[in-house]
């Protein structure tokens, strides 16, 4: 069990202090849950000061002064415990200059999304991993040209020698029907073969 969860830590922080100390604690509990809720897992001093300076949160100088010990432990409690390990990348940091403070947020839940997407790309499409993508009126790469051999076997799937030989027939949606009904090619496969013979 985690016992240095943000809940038992506020709860050690809260014993022995004053009732102003608890008072402040809990106002820098709330904002810290409020953004890690909304997934913006930012929970540096400036932002956290910024975001409750309204609620009773001491100023980020105040916070980084020897008095400020304890607040400083639940912030950190908070970014040691953060959920996928992603925040707001500091130099996004023009977010922070935003007055509206409804505009200011959606930015950030938008690029902590982005982050977010980035990341989960990353790990099904790895950084640098050269990706060609072509249409008919791009060159495409002698590489990816079929070969005689590879032409001649897609014509001779749509010729009427295989489909006979094979007694099969065509249907409107493209697939390949044995003389039973039953589909030997998927639909769309006819289509397929003539956009791979035609752009390749």
């Amino acid at each position: 069990m985690n016992n240095n969860t943000p809940e038992l830590v506020l709860k050690k922080l809260k014993q022995d202090a004053s009732n102003k100390v608890q008072e402040t604690l809990d106002a820098i509990y709330q904002v810290c849950v409020e953004q890690a809720k909304h997934g913006l897992y930012d929970f540096s001093i400036a932002t956290i000061s910024r975001l409750g300076k309204n609620r009773g949160v001491p100023k980020a100088q105040s916070i980084r002064n020897k008095s400020g010990e304890k607040y400083r432990a639940l912030i950190q409690c908070f970014s040691d415990n953060r959920g996928p390990k992603l925040k707001v990348n500091r130099k996004e940091s023009w977010i922070d200059e935003i007055d509206n403070p409804k505009h200011r947020l959606l930015t950030q839940m938008l690029a902590a999304e982005l982050a977010s997407t980035k990341h989960k790309l990353n790990e099904i499409v790895p950084p640098e991993t050269v990706i060609n993508v072509f249409d008919h009126n791009e060159p495409i790469d002698e590489y990816s040209k079929l070969t005689q051999v590879e032409r001649r076997a897609l014509n001779y799937i749509l010729s009427d020698s295989f489909k006979n030989k094979w007694h099969l027939s065509e249907t409107e949606y493209g697939e390949l029907v044995d003389e039973n009904g039953k589909a030997l090619f998927k639909p769309a496969t006819i289509d397929a073969i003539k956009k791979a013979l035609r752009y390749l």
